[in-house]
């Protein structure tokens, strides 16, 4: 792929929305739990965040259903830290205060990751990279694993009470988005031949992609969604952002988009889009609107 068919080096992602049957429960859940702050609450509508970084906005949907098990959405929004102790202190709270949300944990050599279920079933990760210096490649492949980690080892070896004091309002971010979707071959045809995104590892059901030689920004994988069609509006996953650093990067990725046969709309600050399974992308650049 040519330089020009990359989204831009410096592409990151914004707050994820979710759509939401109880508010007041999923606030409490992030807030209490994974310690982000309510940045604001009004018409149904709720932002959290870590510091001003918006996160997750919760929208509240009480008539919509939830999605069935095997639907492609969500697979989990992975909250990104600045530091071990602060990635320690968020584990602490959300696991002594919603234990049974708790799913696993794992290296991945690149990263230090734990897993989470919100109670209203979409999937939450909390992780810490490794200094890229420590990441290694192979044929333009990131090396990733998937190794046991120990949370009570890692919650002794890392977590102070300075962190735990300062948690609500320590760095933090929306580091990586990963989806359930239908098909791999049809993921990477979207977001790596049609979006522009580098595919940086690929475990057969699993695809990984990202801009900059990031680990990932984004993976799909068919683990449990295998064959999956376009969602029906449910319950779930509303809204994946992408914040690309320019608005001449958004220019560039309007053009290969139209130029590979996706439709966007465009409002003026933000341009919107659906991939194969209509699972909705905005993205947006500084300065636009």
């Amino acid at each position: 792929m040519h330089t020009q068919d990359l989204i831009a080096a410096d592409t990151g992602m914004g707050a994820v929305t979710l759509r939401v049957a109880n508010l007041d429960r999923m606030i409490g859940y992030y807030r209490e739990g994974v310690q982000l702050s309510l940045l604001s609450n009004e018409g149904g509508v709720a932002v959290l965040g870590r510091g001003a970084t918006p996160i997750v906005i919760l929208e509240h949907a009480p008539s919509m259903q939830h999605a069935g098990p095997r639907d492609a959405g969500l697979f989990h929004t992975a909250i990104l830290f600045d530091t071990k102790a602060d990635l320690a202190a968020a584990l602490y709270s959300v696991a002594t205060k919603y234990p049974q949300t708790f799913t696993g944990s794992a290296d991945h050599l690149v990263s230090n990751a734990f897993y989470f279920t919100d109670p209203e079933g979409n999937g939450v990760e909390l992780y810490w990279d490794r200094d890229r210096t420590e990441w290694s490649w192979t044929h333009g492949m990131v090396d990733m694993a998937t190794i046991f980690v120990d949370p009570n080892e890692f919650l002794r070896e890392n977590l102070t009470s300075a962190a735990l004091d300062g948690a609500a309002v320590a760095p933090g971010r929306v580091g990586h988005v990963h989806l359930s979707v239908g098909d791999v071959a049809t993921a990477k045809e979207f977001y790596v031949d049609q979006l522009g995104f580098a595919t940086t590892a690929g475990w057969g059901e699993a695809l990984f992609v990202s801009a900059g030689g990031y680990h990932h920004h984004m993976a799909m994988n068919t683990w449990n969604s295998r064959g999956a069609g376009r969602r029906q509006l449910a319950l779930g996953l509303g809204l994946v952002r992408i914040e690309v650093p320019a608005a001449d990067d958004l220019g560039a990725l309007v053009a290969r988009m139209h130029d590979t046969g996706v439709q966007t709309a465009d409002d003026g600050r933000t341009v919107a889009f659906e991939d194969p399974w209509a699972n909705r992308i905005e993205v947006t650049a500084p300065g636009r609107g």
